[in-house]
């Protein structure tokens, strides 16, 4: 980094650091070492940062928990995005982008808000959420954002957008896949009566004790969703390696209508004839479970076992986690093992959920 780029920087409050590791930034604890890394603990600090270095080539890293990171990236400048702080008035809530994605749920309960509590647990930061639709357990972002706040870095310049704007779909929005637009802060508007949005997950119901499409204590449901997510290694621990890893590795596919019957042939015939495929409407055609798919392929629990430094989480085979000890390039084939095994047995492609830089399936 030029020095008088850096002073500047340094001016704005962010602090610089050369030679900086980035497993510990991300879930799955893996990744290179940076050649600089610049810490933004305010929106003002970030926009002002990628303004500063406007032309250098940045990665920008809030929580890690969506990304894969190659193992060797040379001369990666990264833009660490820190911002935290929420403000609650009346049924709108507003986070910073840096702030961590489940204090932001727990706050909204405690402020009697309800709407995001399906959401508990999720790892990562806020301004991630919008990026790809983050959802869980029938309830996505889409449907409680009311906007977010952007920097366009071509422009420079910082504006809403309505939610309206941003082309949500089922995991993304016009955000992912690109860092021309940045998020800084996210507003929701929530119910303000302590009841949770209609539970419409069939686990989650039952869990809960509850008819499908009711609505009932918010914090409850939040608690039922904690506990559920823990039981399949998704509530992050560090001295659970089962949660060294991205949530769900793949999307759950959407098979068009044309194309189900033959892919339901070819579980029958690998599975036999009275197997039950679960399967959901949705937009384009029917959406399957991933998971399922790739246990009956042959990736169980744990696979490929105890002696692999990565392997499927032994609780959730749409996991697949870092043990310690290993590589990103180890991770990666790994889910080109799986990828490729579900295609075989049952003809269906699965798309990774993460964002992978500097690599690829």
């Amino acid at each position: 980094m030029p020095r008088t780029t850096r002073a500047e920087i340094e001016d704005l409050g962010a602090v610089v650091v050369d030679d900086a590791p980035l497993a510990s930034l991300t879930t799955l604890q893996l990744g290179p070492v940076a050649s600089t890394l610049v810490r933004c603990d305010s929106s003002a600090q970030v926009a002002g940062t990628l303004a500063a270095l406007a032309g250098h080539s940045t990665l920008l890293l809030a929580g890690g928990s969506n990304l894969v990171l190659a193992d060797d990236l040379p001369d990666l400048m990264v833009v660490h995005i820190a911002s935290a702080g929420v403000t609650v008035d009346g049924p709108l809530l507003r986070a910073d982008a840096g702030t961590n994605w489940d204090e932001v749920v727990a706050l909204s309960l405690r402020a009697g808000l309800g709407g995001l509590e399906c959401l508990s647990g999720i790892p990562g930061t806020a301004g991630a959420t919008p990026v790809q639709n983050v959802g869980a357990y029938g309830v996505e972002v889409a449907s409680l954002l009311r906007r977010v706040r952007v920097l366009d870095r071509a422009a420079g310049e910082v504006r809403w957008y309505e939610a309206g704007e941003l082309g949500f779909g089922y995991r993304t929005s016009i955000l992912k896949g690109t860092d021309a637009r940045v998020v800084l802060q996210v507003e929701f508007g929530l119910s303000t009566d302590g009841l949770s949005s209609p539970i419409r997950y069939p686990e989650l119901a039952k869990e809960l004790g509850i008819e499908q499409g009711e609505r009932t204590d918010a914090l409850a449901v939040r608690e039922a969703v904690l506990g559920l997510r823990r039981r399949k290694g998704m509530v992050l621990d560090g001295a659970d390696h089962d949660t060294w890893s991205v949530g769900s590795f793949f999307t759950n596919p959407v098979v068009a209508e044309g194309d189900l019957d033959e892919v339901l042939v070819r579980v029958r015939d690998r599975l036999g004839p009275d197997i039950a495929v679960p399967r959901y409407p949705a937009q384009g055609g029917v959406k399957l479970s991933a998971g399922w798919l790739v246990e009956r392929a042959g990736f169980v629990k744990g696979y490929p076992g105890e002696q692999s430094a990565v392997r499927v989480s032994t609780k959730h085979a749409l996991a697949l986690t870092h043990r310690g000890g290993g590589s990103t390039g180890e991770l990666l084939a790994l889910a080109r093992t799986v990828r490729d095994g579900v295609l075989d047995a049952f003809g269906v492609r699965l798309v990774p959920e993460p964002v992978l830089v500097g690599c690829s399936l």
